[in-house]
């Protein structure tokens, strides 16, 4: 679909920052020239074992590559909403996987990080065949993503099941990640970690230590979702404290949903979101 014009796009800010389906409007302003993707590869035998690729156009040799994981309370999302989060990192020549993962109520914690290891083998596996350097894969998602790309990163039993350590990683990107978030009040959260059971070591900021790869935190400062100081802040300091680079900000000028809108091109002036992860990503050679 070619992008729309800009008039519509501006008489359609309204809804792109309100609405629960924005993503349909966000992926109506994605150009098709700056990328390829390649739909529905499997990284596993279950039907939400799934990933896109979006390659650079043109391609970029030894490109870094970026698994994406979105948020919804680890009980809603689907890859195809995301194409604007593809794109975006595509035009500024990282390769990107957008991957899907079980949610509940079909599966408990850890069943969704267990699918995003395994989706970051299958990536790194891979990273060659789509023009990306293996020894330069990161993982990033927002909210309840975010959380998967922390507990990843952090927490070294994940990635161990599928034969490699967080060290192998080149760095972790978290967009309004909740690190920190017991006692569990929301009901769709209390379900996928089948709370008050819910573990201690489940939470990510309990694994920061040296042993984390490079990080950038961003968030929100009002966010009424996850509380920026508990999680973003609390995770830099802790991550700084053991000698970890760290990068990360608040931005006044977006809530938790539209920090990762502010990825797509018509509303990227709200917020360096998209710079602030190329930069990252690029300095890591």
């Amino acid at each position: 679909m070619p992008p729309l014009p800009r008039r519509s796009l501006l008489a359609m800010l309204p809804a792109l920052l309100t609405a629960c389906s924005a993503t349909d409007l966000l992926n109506a302003t994605v150009p098709d020239d700056t990328y390829v993707r390649t739909e529905g590869l499997a990284y596993g035998p279950d039907p939400r074992q799934r990933v896109d690729v979006y390659q650079p156009t043109p391609p970029v040799r030894n490109a870094p590559l970026v698994v994406f994981f979105y948020g919804g309370s680890w009980s809603s999302g689907d890859r195809a909403d995301y194409r604007f989060v593809g794109e975006a990192l595509a035009s500024q020549g990282i390769v990107t996987v957008v991957a899907d993962y079980r949610l509940s109520p079909q599966v408990r914690y850890p069943v969704f990080i267990e699918d995003s290891a395994r989706a970051v083998r299958w990536a790194h596996d891979r990273a060659a065949q789509y023009g990306a350097s293996p020894s330069r894969v990161f993982v990033m998602g927002h909210s309840a993503g975010a959380y998967n790309a922390a507990m990843i990163a952090l927490d070294s039993r994940w990635l161990a099941a599928e034969g490699m350590r967080p060290a192998q990683l080149a760095g972790w990107i978290g967009l309004a990640g909740p690190y920190d978030f017991l006692p569990i009040i929301d009901r769709k959260t209390q379900i996928a970690f089948d709370w008050p059971h819910t573990p201690a070591d489940s939470q990510p900021l309990s694994h920061a230590s040296n042993l984390s790869p490079p990080a950038l935190l961003l968030a929100p400062t009002n966010d009424s979702v996850v509380s920026p100081q508990r999680s973003t802040v609390a995770m830099a300091h802790k991550l700084k404290a053991s000698g970890v680079r760290v990068e990360s900000e608040l931005f006044g000028s977006v809530s938790h949903v539209t920090l990762v809108a502010a990825l797509a091109s018509v509303l990227r002036s709200r917020a360096p979101v998209l710079a602030r992860v190329t930069a990252f990503v690029q300095s890591t050679r």
